[in-house]
Formats: structure tokens, C-alpha cells, sequence
């Protein structure tokens, strides 16, 4: 799964969506729906502008107006089209490597797990929980401003948080980079991730 591009597909596919329904956006108005840096949206609209799917007029009051062009609108078709395949592909083999690990939670007596990331896996794994004798406690993503998910608690520092058995890595972003960082929290065989991650196991 590479998430690099599919994360800028979606970003892309925001900013046409965006631009489709309003013309009058800012790139702060941008940045702050995206929820990116005000530099990152900037930069993913002048691609956008550069690559022909958007064009943009001076308006008064030094504004500008952004609206799509028929190239941008087919882009906007076809990352569509594109991301609910991938999504729906994504919901399946993520419910079933949820599913996997869950029966591994068995096996091993963890019954309380807390999730590490607030993400699309996240919210699969709590749902297929339900399917199993395994509870949610919680979330623990140190860059999330979210303070409940799910209705559960978020917890952007690690230290206090208890009553869980493991961790099941749910970071869509940066899990290689999480897996490495709750080693310094847990032991590794308290971390459990799902073959969907396909991550380096070994790197430490």
C-alpha cells in the first residue's frame, strides 16, 4: 500500500472537490479544511494550477478566484472513481487482518488493547472488535488534537495510560516510524500490527 500517493491523491481530490463547490477559497480556508500546514496547500494548489486542473483570476481587494477546468473536472472523475476502489479494497483486507490479529489476541490472553493512531484502520479495527472478546480502551496518537474518537479517550502522551494488555499499530501516516517509537514504551511483543501495514518487523 503506498500511502505517500494515495495521501496526495486524496489531497488533491479535496482541493478540486473544494474549489468545485467555492471559488472564492483562500489557501488558508484551504490548508485549514485540509487540515495541512498553510505551505502544504499551497503547494499542492500550484500543482494543481501547473498541471492544468485549475485556473485562477485576480479578483478585487487582491483576492484570487479559483475554478476547474474541464481537465480538473475529469481528474476530479477519476480520483473519484479511483479512491472508492481503493477504499473498499482497504476496508476489506484491513477488516481481515484485523480479524487475524484479533484471533492472535486470543491466543495470547490480550483482551484490552489500546490503538496507536486515529485513522481509517483505527476505526476497522474498533468495528471488528465487536466480532471478537477484545475491548477498546483507547487511542494513543501524539499528533491528533482529537480528544475522544469513537467515544473513546485520545491520549497524545503516553505516559499514564493503563489497562491494556497490548498495542495494535493503527498509524496510516508514519507506522514504521510509530512502531519504532512505541518500543520505547512497551515491549515489542506487547506491540501487535496488522499484515495490512507491511512493515519492517525486524527494524528497530
Amino acid at each position: 500500500m503506498n500511502t505517500e500517493r494515495s495521501r496526495e491523491d486524496a489531497l488533491t481530490l479535496e482541493i478540486l472537490d473544494t474549489i468545485e463547490k467555492r471559488e472564492d477559497v483562500s489557501q488558508r480556508y484551504l490548508a485549514r479544511h485540509l487540515g495541512v500546514a498553510l505551505g502544504l496547500a499551497n503547494s499542492y494548489l500550484k500543482r494543481c494550477i501547473r498541471k492544468g486542473y485549475v485556473k485562477v483570476t485576480h479578483a478585487p481587494a487582491n483576492r484570487y478566484l479559483y475554478y476547474l477546468t474541464p481537465k480538473g473536472f475529469a481528474e476530479k472523475s477519476r480520483l473519484t472513481a479511483r479512491y472508492l476502489s481503493f477504499s473498499l479494497t482497504f476496508y476489506r483486507k484491513a477488516g481481515e487482518s484485523c480479524l487475524r490479529l484479533f484471533d492472535e489476541c486470543e491466543r495470547r490472553g490480550f483482551r484490552r488493547l489500546l490503538l496507536c493512531g486515529v485513522s481509517d484502520l483505527a476505526e476497522i479495527a474498533t468495528l471488528r472488535a465487536m466480532e471478537r472478546d477484545i475491548a477498546i480502551v483507547g487511542y494513543f496518537d501524539p499528533v491528533s488534537e482529537r480528544k475522544r474518537f469513537l467515544n473513546r479517550l485520545v491520549w497524545q502522551v503516553f505516559g499514564g495510560i493503563d489497562g491494556f494488555d497490548a498495542c495494535m499499530l493503527t498509524d496510516l501516516n508514519t507506522p514504521q516510524a510509530s512502531y519504532q517509537q512505541l518500543q520505547n514504551y512497551v515491549k515489542r511483543e506487547q506491540i501487535l500490527v496488522p499484515d495490512v501495514l507491511s512493515i519492517d518487523l525486524q527494524k528497530s
